[in-house]
């Protein structure tokens, strides 16, 4: 069944990794392969959250961008290096290809066969030599097998094609000679009993009892044939094993997880027609011609507590969103195609998953009633932020009552776990939960930071003004603000870029403003801060 990649956004949160895992769960159940990931490491907060309702996180996404994996390459198209040139011709005509990928015995690749490559070995190839097996031979002549006692042939080949006195007398067979002959009895003779590799015997010729009998005691093996001896010498050299035609140098390969960009970026430059595919193991997993690479799949996926590419996961351009279920303004995602879009105004992604379980007639297991709760409890601030609705209220309440669980008090807990500082430093504290957003040819940024130790940052401010004018310059952004929420107190600390200071007493309503400066009420950055800027950021 084909995976669909469940996400949040690039800073991941409790509210976006709970939706992630919730909206995967409710798309199982309706018969959909959905499997959650972050884009990040979780925070504290969710960790925490994970724990108290024993969920393992779920994996990290680093990328949906197109793959050799996403292409419709011939899998499972390759052979033995001891299959016969015939029958390496014989699949390509089959198949339809112009190469075949020829691997050991374990599967590892070893070289690429070309049809151009058979046709000029047909040309210039050693026509002298056979290194073969006795099946190929046998295949090859469409013969029958007379006497087998060898597997593996390998001999020089001759031909009976003087009279017998004359043969005699020019021809001295050895051990590990191939002679092709006709019912010529004497010759059958003289090569059973120089204990030849192999007789190939041409036109059904009859074989006398008697040299039959030698041929035993001597091992020779005899394989015989309808084919006349013109014939006969011009097919046995594509009994050889393909390996024979093997030369060394290089083969471009690729692995399944390579980019589908950087493919088509190297196979421009060296133009050829067929690439295997290889694992890390070097085991061959098949062919992709260059007619294959517009037969693409593209990654599914679901968006979730976001609609913005910056937001998003990279190569989001490459992969088919089919879903998107949040709860903030609409920004710059397109699709290809139309998708069931659930935008709400609540407080919570999660608050619309637990609607849309009601409205599908899903039984939520208490494990995902925990992580809906958890994520409506964190985006909210336990029902106290400007963008709690009484939907999610109502929607904690019944919640929290079918779990038993004080609200208010595991709020509380969650937020303790979640706003500790210690050990982070200050460029992890600013990109712990920061957002981009765009206004016109304006970009600017908004880190949001929940503590109950504010001191521990204003002792550090001037370090953390510095990483702010770092991240702009670095981002070409127009602005970049620091809000320092301090959940008791129902507030947030203010920092920012310091050429932008008019920006931000415009936005904020005062004057002469400083660093640090403490705004009352303001706990929201979707709601209070984003507005605010961008209705005054030129």
């Amino acid at each position: 069944m084909e995976k669909v990649y469940v996400f949040g956004h690039r800073k991941p949160d409790t509210d976006s990794v709970c939706a992630a895992i919730s909206l995967a769960y409710l798309k199982k159940q309706q018969g959909i392969n959905a499997i959650p990931y972050t884009l990040g490491e979780i925070n504290n907060e969710t960790k925490f959250v994970l724990d108290y309702f024993k969920v393992t996180s779920p994996s990290v996404l680093y990328d949906v961008k197109l793959q050799i994996k996403d292409v419709k390459y011939h899998r499972n198209v390759s052979l033995s290096d001891n299959t016969s040139i015939r029958n390496v011709y014989k699949y390509l005509e089959k198949n339809s290809i112009t190469g075949v990928p020829i691997v050991n015995k374990n599967n590892k690749f070893i070289s690429l066969i070309t049809l151009k490559g058979i046709t000029k070995d047909l040309i210039d190839g050693n026509f002298n030599v056979l290194n073969t097996n006795y099946k190929n031979i046998v295949d090859t002549l469409e013969g029958e097998e007379v006497l087998k006692y060898d597997d593996e042939i390998f001999g020089n080949l001759k031909v009976a094609s003087y009279k017998s006195t004359t043969f005699f007398e020019k021809i001295d067979l050895k051990e590990d000679d191939i002679l092709i002959v006709g019912d010529r009895h004497s010759i059958i003779e003289y090569a059973v009993q120089s204990k030849i590799k192999l007789i190939i015997v041409v036109g059904n010729g009859v074989i006398k009892d008697k040299h039959l009998e030698m041929a035993r005691e001597n091992k020779v093996n005899i394989i015989r044939t309808s084919y006349d001896t013109y014939h006969t010498a011009r097919l046995i050299g594509l009994s050889n094993y393909i390996k024979t035609l093997i030369k060394e140098g290089r083969i471009c390969t690729f692995k399944e997880d390579d980019y589908y960009n950087e493919f088509l970026i190297k196979s421009s430059k060296l133009r050829h027609n067929n690439y295997p595919i290889i694992n890390k193991n070097d085991k061959c997993l098949g062919l992709l011609r260059i007619t294959d690479i517009n037969d693409i799949k593209r990654k599914k996926v679901i968006l979730v507590d976001h609609n913005e590419e910056e937001q998003s996961v990279e190569g989001l351009d490459e992969a088919e969103i089919v879903e998107i279920v949040d709860h903030h303004k609409i920004g710059n995602v397109s699709t290809k195609n139309p998708i069931n879009f659930r935008n709400m105004s609540v407080g919570s992604t999660n608050t619309i998953i637990y609607h849309m379980y009601q409205e599908q007639k899903i039984d939520i297991p208490d494990y995902i009633r925990g992580l809906i709760l958890s994520g409506i409890l964190s985006d909210t601030l336990s029902l106290t932020s400007p963008t709690t609705t009484s939907i999610d209220k109502e929607v904690v309440i019944k919640l929290a009552n079918s779990l038993n669980i004080d609200y208010k008090k595991y709020a509380r807990e969650m937020f303790k776990a979640g706003t500790s500082l210690s050990g982070m430093t200050i460029n992890e504290i600013i990109n712990k939960d920061i957002k981009s957003f765009s206004l016109g040819d304006n970009k600017f940024a908004i880190s949001q930071v929940f503590t109950l130790n504010f001191e521990d940052i204003y002792n550090n401010k001037d370090k953390y003004i510095e990483e702010l004018e770092h991240i702009k310059q670095n981002k070409e952004l127009n602005l970049v603000v620091l809000a320092v929420t301090d959940i008791l107190k129902n507030g947030s600390y203010i920092f920012y870029t310091e050429n932008e200071k008019e920006i931000l007493e415009d936005a904020l309503g005062m004057i002469d403003i400083e660093q640090g400066i403490y705004v009352d009420g303001m706990v929201s950055r979707k709601k209070q801060i984003v507005p605010i800027i961008m209705d005054n950021i030129r």
